[in-house]
C-alpha cells in the first residue's frame, strides 16, 4: 500500500503541480463523465496489479511478464483504437494490415512463451517452489485482459491531454493529469485490499506502532520502487506524444520492452536452469518474436 501510494498519488501529483500548474482548470473543463470512466478503467488496472502477483509467484518473473504482458500489449494496442475509431482510418491504406500482423506475431510469441511454460513446469522447483502451470496461466489471462484497461485509460484521455497542451502545457507532459486520474482509481482498488487484509490479519496497527528498526528505511525503499514505476509511464507519455495519431502504437513498445528485461532478470535470477534446454530455446523463440511485433506495430504507424 505505501509503494502504491507513492506511485499512484505522490509522483503523479507532484509531476501535475510541477508540470501542469492549471491541471484543476483542465479537469473543470473535460464532461465529468470522462473523469469518471478514466477513473473507473484505473480501479479494474488496479485490481489487475493486485492479480499480477499471482501469476509471478506461479510462473516466475521471466514466464509471467511473457504470458501477462503479451496479452496486456496485443489486447491494449488493438481495443483503444477500435473503441475511438481510428483503428479503422489506419486500414485503409497497408498500415492497418502491418498493425494486425503485428498483434498476430504477437500472440505466437506468447504461445511459444506459454509453451515453454508448460515444458517448465515441474522442474526447477528450488528456485520457484510454488510454480504451477495452471493456475499462474489462469492469473496471466486475467491480469492481460484487466490490466489492458490502462492503455484504454491512457486513450480514453486524450480529450484531457489536448485540453493541457490548448492551455500552453509541453505537449509531451499532456498526459500528466491523465495519468493522475487514472492511477487514483488503481490507488483505490489497492487501498480497499490492502486495509482489508490488514484488518482480517490484526496487522493495521504495525503499519504506524511498529518499533523494527528497519520500517523507515523500508518505508524509503518503498518511495523509491513508487517513484521508478511512475518514472516508467512518466518517459511512456513522452514518447507516445511524439507518435503522431496513432499515439496507441507506443504501448506495444513498451510491453515488449517490459517483458525482455523481465525475461532476462527471470534467467539471470536461474529460473530456467536445470530445465531442458528445449524449453529455453522455445521461450527465447517467444521473447524474439514479441520483439519483432513490436516493431511491426511500431512501424505500423509511419
Amino acid at each position: 500500500m505505501v509503494y502504491s501510494m507513492f506511485a499512484y498519488v505522490v509522483f503523479p501529483l507532484l509531476a501535475c503541480i510541477i508540470l501542469v500548474p492549471d491541471f484543476m482548470t483542465v479537469y473543470k473543463q473535460v464532461p465529468t463523465s470522462s473523469l469518471c470512466l478514466i477513473f473507473f478503467l484505473g480501479i479494474i488496472y488496479g485490481i489487475a496489479n493486485l492479480t499480477f502477483g499471482l501469476s509471478l509467484r506461479y510462473l516466475g518473473v521471466s514466464l509471467g511478464y511473457a504470458l501477462s504482458l503479451g496479452l496486456m500489449m496485443a489486447i491494449g494496442t488493438l481495443i483503444p483504437p477500435l473503441v475511438d475509431g481510428r483503428i479503422y482510418e489506419l486500414f485503409k491504406n497497408a498500415n492497418g494490415n502491418l498493425l494486425l500482423y503485428g498483434v498476430l506475431t504477437s500472440a505466437i510469441g506468447i504461445a511459444l512463451s506459454g509453451y515453454a511454460g508448460f515444458l517448465k513446469d515441474g522442474k526447477n522447483q528450488t528456485v520457484n517452489n510454488n510454480f504451477h502451470f495452471i493456475k499462474g496461466t489462469l492469473a496471466a489471462l486475467f491480469v492481460g485482459i484487466t490490466g489492458s484497461t490502462q492503455a484504454l485509460g491512457i486513450e480514453q484521455g486524450l480529450p484531457i491531454a489536448n485540453k493541457t497542451a490548448q492551455l500552453g502545457t509541453n505537449p509531451l507532459y499532456r498526459d500528466s493529469p491523465v495519468f493522475l486520474i487514472l492511477y487514483l482509481g488503481s490507488f483505490l482498488a489497492t487501498a480497499v485490499w490492502c486495509l482489508f487484509s490488514g484488518w482480517k490479519n490484526g496487522s493495521l496497527k504495525s503499519l504506524v506502532s511498529t518499533r523494527e528498526s528497519g520500517v523507515v528505511i523500508n518505508y524509503i525503499f518503498c518511495g523509491l520502487a513508487g517513484l521508478l514505476w511512475y518514472i516508467n509511464y512518466f518517459f511512456f507519455g513522452i514518447g507516445k506524444n511524439m507518435m503522431g495519431p496513432y499515439t496507441f502504437t507506443a504501448w506495444g513498445i513498451s510491453m515488449t520492452l517490459t517483458i525482455l528485461c523481465a525475461a532476462l532478470w527471470g534467467i539471470y535470477r536461474g529460473e530456467w536452469k536445470n530445465v531442458k534446454k528445449s524449453a529455453l530455446r522455445l521461450l527465447i523463440a517467444g521473447l524474439v518474436t514479441l520483439v519483432v511485433s513490436s516493431f511491426m506495430i511500431g512501424m505500423s504507424n509511419n
